[in-house]
C-alpha cells in the first residue's frame, strides 16, 4: 500500500447552494482524475453536496465535537456529518486552533470521534510565523504530531495536512526545501509510532494555486494538497487535480 494521492479543498465559510455548480464543473472536466478528491464545504452544504456528487468526489466536514450527541449548542457530531454523506472531516486546523483556542488533546479526541463515526480524519499541524522564525518548526510540528495524532490512526482512517500557519491566504509559500523538511520529519515520526505510517498520506496546505501545485507536488513525501481560496473555483482547483494526477 502506497499513500493516497488527495487533493482536498477547504471551503471554509464560503459557498450557498449556488456554488455547487462549481463540482459540476469540476466532475465534468475531470470524470475520472489520477487522485482522490474531496472537498470540505460548510456543514450546510454537507448534505446536497453529497447527493449531487453521487460518490464521483468524496465531501467532508470542516470539524466535528469530540462527543456524538449532547448539550453542544452549535456544534456538529461526526456521526452527524456521517449521515448526511460525509466521509472525512477536518480536525485541528490552524483556524479552529487560534480563534477556538483548541488544544492537541481537544483535536486527538475529535479524531478519535471521527474514527469511531466511520470518517478520515484529516488532522492539521502547522507552525506560526513566530515559530518559524523562532527556529521551532520542527519541534512544534513534534509536539503537535505526538498529541494530536490518536493512537488509533492508520493509514486509511487518517491524513495529515501540514499548513504552516504564516502561508495560509497569504499568498506565501514556504520553499521546496522547507516543506521537504517538514514532510520528512512527520513521515519519520509516523513511520516510527505506526505499523503502517510509511502509508499515511501528507498533504501540504498554504497558499496552494495553479501556478506552484507541480512543484509542490513533486517533494517528497507530498502526497497532495489541503487547498483553501483556490478550491472555491473549478477554474482554480481544477489545474490543482491536473496536477496532483500527473504527479
Amino acid at each position: 500500500m502506497a499513500p493516497r494521492k488527495l487533493a482536498a479543498g477547504n471551503w471554509k465559510m464560503n459557498g450557498t447552494l449556488a456554488a455547487l455548480a462549481e463540482i459540476d464543473q469540476i466532475l465534468t472536466e475531470y470524470p475520472a482524475p489520477g487522485c482522490e478528491v474531496l472537498i470540505c464545504p460548510p456543514a450546510t452544504l454537507v448534505q446536497p453536496m453529497a447527493a449531487r456528487a453521487e460518490g464521483r468526489l468524496a465531501v467532508g466536514g470542516q470539524d466535528c465535537h469530540a462527543k456524538m450527541s449532547g448539550a453542544h449548542t452549535g456544534d456538529i457530531a461526526a456521526t452527524q456529518l456521517k449521515d448526511a454523506g460525509a466521509s472525512h472531516v477536518i480536525v485541528g486546523h490552524s483556524e479552529r486552533r487560534t480563534d477556538h483556542a483548541e488544544t492537541d488533546a481537544q483535536v486527538s479526541a475529535k479524531s478519535v470521534a471521527a474514527h469511531e463515526a466511520g470518517l478520515v480524519a484529516v488532522i492539521c499541524v502547522g507552525e506560526t510565523e513566530a515559530q518559524r522564525d523562532g527556529g521551532e518548526t520542527l519541534d512544534i510540528i513534534s509536539a503537535q504530531l505526538a498529541g494530536s495524532v490518536p493512537d488509533c490512526a492508520t493509514a486509511s482512517n487518517t491524513v495529515i495536512a501540514y499548513e504552516p500557519v504564516w502561508a495560509i491566504g497569504t499568498g506565501r509559500t514556504p520553499t521546496s526545501e522547507q516543506i521537504a523538511e517538514v514532510h520528512a520529519l512527520i513521515r519519520d515520526r509516523l513511520v516510527a509510532r505506526f505499523d503502517d505510517g510509511a502509508d499515511i498520506a501528507l498533504l501540504y496546505g498554504g497558499s496552494v494555486k495553479p501556478g506552484n501545485a507541480a512543484e509542490i507536488f513533486a517533494i517528497a513525501h507530498v502526497d497532495g494538497a489541503l487547498v483553501g481560496g483556490a478550491s472555491l473555483k473549478a477554474a482554480d482547483f481544477g489545474p490543482i487535480i491536473a496536477a496532483l494526477s500527473a504527479a
